[in-house]
């Protein structure tokens, strides 16, 4: 690849997917105002629209256990490497027929003097049958199979082709969650070394991880792992493969491995998904083929962006508060990232987790959390059946009793507005007004309305409901949001694009439908009132962040500044953001503190992701002006405040109030009306944390 100022020159090499395939050629990019002007081919100068990489190679596994492994053949193998593994594991190998009598005898007499279980017996034949054939489970008529089986094996192959098989099966113990199994496997991650380059020292280790890999690695007991080495040492020296001066002189030296790495996958929490995927939308037996490829749904340049803008923000929050530092890396500041093209439900980029080598579990994917005052915009959805966005909300906070006990939800701030209209309350998020509209519109058909979005989590009818305490998973929240970009549709989230056998057939897949929930006209309308979150809400600081397009998104903060969430999307991107401990430790700080920068640092990292359209407004939506003036809402003549609000056709109002000759007011964002004159906020009260958000703290409730 070569730059030349505003030109690169680039060679593509041949592209063999199962959607496209077509030889390598030249092409050259010109650039202008930071955006691509033009694109072409070099050899045969042809105008291109797009240009299509090969795709990124983002990690290696086999099987439904992940293993990782690189095979090798037994000619590659050193013999003080074959020596070691005899040694300790089969020394009469290349003398027995699958089953050795003298092994066996000699097992039973140790066993009997120790009175416990010491030795199996199994030559390396039999623990290959196992391997392939058997189920794990100790039984006598399993063990007659494993003999039947060995013996036909050695009458089947060469003794030589059975250890090579051997030694690239066997399993070496665990990298994160996947399974390394093969000698090659094992020499990259305990000495980052090819297998022909491992000492004999080296390769008494690997032979002595053989008999239980969690017990005697090296990463976990470095001393344990020594003796257990100098233990295939002194076997080595009774099989005649080494000197007792050499034993004597190596038992002595410390064990010394490569150093444990994080595990190499360029999206380590996608690639757990994508296994899990897998299971669910193919058949297990198509699976078991072996030179399977998987082409997924990942874009690594967003995947990078996430991760990055991950890192860099929960390192912000760490320097600006120090009392959020923990000195046990397990316990340290969490986040997670969701990216989905909501119309589809394409997973972009994953990022589970602050450090995948420290912990696998998928925030993503595993973690229940309170999703606070992102849930509102659920409640809102309820009312659009009686209620518009112009439509008056109570502010005055109601008592309720709830099983017998007395419950009232509270707003963070001192609030002078007793009523709010809609669109303000959900812009604003305030508690004491959703929870009100919440029993207005009917705690039990918010309920049966949430379940169309297919969480797998329970919701209750409470009214602190409404305020989000109940638990989610992140990824079914954002599922739920894309319902909204998607005009009505929810996706299925997908990871996985096509998988290909050795012959570049594809594997059949599973049907997974999209789910019709809401109408589009529902849904442009919670895309308007979500617009209003960002342009003159709780997230309008995503402006001064450097974010200019049109998103729609909600914030959230939970009780106690214990979780942090944003959610925003444009027609054709979606991003989830989550901030918080995995032990619920509080954060002091709000949403817009702690989730929001998060957001827009990853979404200004992939313009090429971002649609700067707005959103078109589907039939079923109709345009009314309306006045907002409290005092005079009819008489136009005196309104102070008149606005084009947006409606359901069946709930707008019959014919626009606002007289042709009037003037209309200055210019407001397209599909997404603007209240005029929002009242300004009272003064944070003396008890809200440092940094509190604008938006109000969701209450436990009952």
């Amino acid at each position: 690849m070569r730059g030349r100022g505003v030109t690169l020159e680039i060679f593509l090499n041949d592209l063999d997917t199962p959607w496209e395939k077509r030889p390598g050629f030249p092409a050259k990019i010109r650039f202008g105002n930071a955006r691509i002007q033009s694109i072409f081919r070099l050899d045969t100068q042809e105008d291109l629209p797009l240009l299509m990489f090969e795709p990124e190679e983002i990690s290696l596994f086999f099987g439904p256990e992940r293993e990782q492994r690189r095979l090798i053949s037994i000619d590659a193998v050193p013999d003080h490497l074959i020596n070691a593994v005899l040694s300790i594991e089969d020394t009469r190998f290349y003398n027995h027929v699958g089953i050795d009598p003298k092994g066996v005898m000699r097992a039973l007499l140790a066993n009997l003097r120790s009175g416990a279980i010491r030795q199996g017996g199994s030559t390396i034949t039999q623990q290959l049958a196992k391997n392939y054939f058997l189920t794990p489970t100790q039984s006598f008529s399993r063990k007659i199979k494993e003999f039947f089986i060995a013996i036909a094996m050695e009458r089947l192959y060469e003794k030589n082709e059975i250890l090579e098989i051997y030694l690239n099966e066997i399993y070496f113990g665990q990298k994160g969650s996947i399974s390394v199994n093969g000698i090659g496997e094992a020499a990259a991650f305990y000495f980052d070394k090819s297998v022909g380059d491992l000492t004999l020292i080296e390769s008494a280790l690997l032979a002595g991880i053989i008999k239980a890999p969690n017990r005697y690695s090296p990463y976990k007991d470095a001393d344990r792992a020594r003796i257990r080495r100098n233990t295939v040492l002194t076997a080595m020296v009774k099989a005649g493969w080494l000197s007792k001066q050499k034993l004597e002189e190596w038992s002595l030296i410390p064990v010394k491995t490569s150093g444990f790495r994080r595990y190499r996958s360029k999206a380590p929490y996608f690639v757990d998904y994508v296994s899990k995927q897998l299971s669910v939308l193919y058949d297990p037996n198509a699976l078991e083929s072996l030179g399977l490829s998987i082409y997924t749904t990942l874009d690594t340049q967003v995947q990078m962006a996430a991760e990055r803008a991950l890192k860099r923000g929960l390192l912000l929050l760490e320097k600006r508060d120090p009392n959020l530092v923990r000195k046990n890396p397990k316990k340290a500041l969490q986040g997670a990232i969701i990216v989905m093209q909501p119309k589809t439900g394409a997973i972009l980029a994953m990022v589970g987790g602050r450090n995948y080598h420290l912990s696998q579990f998928n925030r993503v994917t595993q973690a229940k959390r309170q999703p606070g005052s992102t849930f509102k915009p659920f409640v809102y959805l309820r009312a659009l059946e009686t209620f518009t966005p112009v439509s008056w909300i109570s502010n005055i906070p109601e008592t309720l009793i709830i099983n017998g006990e007395k419950w009232q939800p509270k707003n963070s701030k001192t609030m002078s507005e007793r009523r709010l209209r809609l669109r303000e309350a959900l812009a604003r998020s305030v508690n004491v007004a959703t929870v009100n509209l919440a029993m207005l519109s009917g705690l039990d058909n918010i309920v049966a309305t949430v379940k169309k979005f297919h969480f797998s989590t329970p919701i209750k009818p409470f009214p602190s409901m409404a305020l989000g305490a109940f638990e989610v998973l992140p990824l079914e929240l954002a599922r739920a949001y894309s319902t909204f970009a998607a005009g009505g549709i929810q996706p299925f989230p997908l990871s996985l694009r096509e998988v290909v056998d050795e012959k570049k057939e594809t594997i059949s897949q599973k049907y997974m439908t999209l789910s019709p929930v809401i109408t589009p006209a529902k849904a442009f309308m919670m895309t308007s009132l979500l617009r209003s979150v960002v342009t003159d809400g709780t997230a309008r600081s995503l402006k001064r962040l450097g974010v200019d397009f049109p998103i729609a998104g909600k914030t959230g903060t939970t009780n106690n500044y214990k979780d942090a969430w944003f959610i925003g999307y444009t027609p054709d991107l979606l991003a989830l953001v989550w901030v918080g401990f995995d032990n619920g430790d509080p954060l002091n700080v709000g949403s817009t503190q702690a989730a929001l920068p998060i957001f827009a640092d990853l979404v200004k990292a992939i313009p090429h992701q971002i649609s700067r359209t707005g959103f078109s407004m589907p039939q079923g939506v109709v345009k009314r002006w309306v006045c907002l003036d409290p005092v005079q809402p009819l008489i136009f003549s005196l309104c102070d405040q008149p606005v084009e609000e947006i409606f359901l056709k069946q709930n707008a109002p019959k014919t626009s109030l606002m007289p042709q000759s009037a003037s209309k007011p200055s210019s407001m964002p397209q599909n997404a009306p603007k209240p005029t004159s929002m009242p300004q906020s009272a003064p944070k009260s003396s008890s809200t944390p440092r940094g509190a958000p604008d938006e109000a703290v969701d209450q436990k409730g009952p």
